[in-house]
């Protein structure tokens, strides 16, 4: 190769103000001269708080910021306060979360053994311990699944369904979320 290329990672290029001598000598610098796209950047600094009444709009000075929607509520691990939602897993914004729920609880219904043991019993005795068959015994088991989506993080937890309206407290909650994170 008799021709020489400049170099590519000379911060000068060309050999315009750099040591003397002959373009593309003793103007070598090991690796890329600046980072530029594509090339890890140092972490910016974290940015003062800043109160928000909400929507991201600062509050003015002097006051400080209310809370969006009151006190908060949590939902299992998830909790609303304020205009942010706390997970284990770290917090994210309110406003455009995605909120669902899925009910994997299921209602069983049943006689009892102390009925079957009374209508044994009073069936000897009497015809009328058939009745006692009618007896019924409502159990619900399994959990409620609800997943929240927001800031490029997703959250779930599993709440426990102990009786039938179980699904419909997590649904009015559900609700009420929703409505803060619009």
């Amino acid at each position: 190769m008799s021709e020489q290329q400049p170099n590519p990672y000379a911060s000068d290029p060309a050999g315009q103000g750099g040591q003397g001598g002959p373009p593309g000598q003793g103007d070598y610098k090991w690796g890329p001269g600046e980072a530029s796209y594509g090339y890890p950047q140092p972490y910016p600094a974290a940015p003062a708080h800043q109160p928000t009444i909400g929507a991201g709009i600062p509050s003015p000075a002097g006051y400080s910021a209310a809370p969006v929607g009151g006190a908060g509520f949590a939902l299992g691990d998830i909790t609303v306060a304020g205009d942010q939602i706390i997970t284990p897993s770290g917090t994210m914004p309110l406003r455009g979360a995605m909120w669902n729920a899925t009910d994997f609880s299921r209602t069983e219904e049943k006689i009892p053994p102390h009925a079957i043991v009374l209508a044994i019993v009073f069936f000897l005795f009497c015809l009328l311990g058939l009745l006692f068959l009618l007896m019924k015994e409502r159990t619900t088991t399994g959990y409620i699944q609800v997943t929240v989506t927001s800031g490029g993080r997703h959250h779930s937890t599993m709440i426990p369904a102990v009786d039938a309206n179980t699904f419909h407290w997590v649904m009015s909650q559900l609700s009420h979320a929703r409505a803060l994170s619009m």
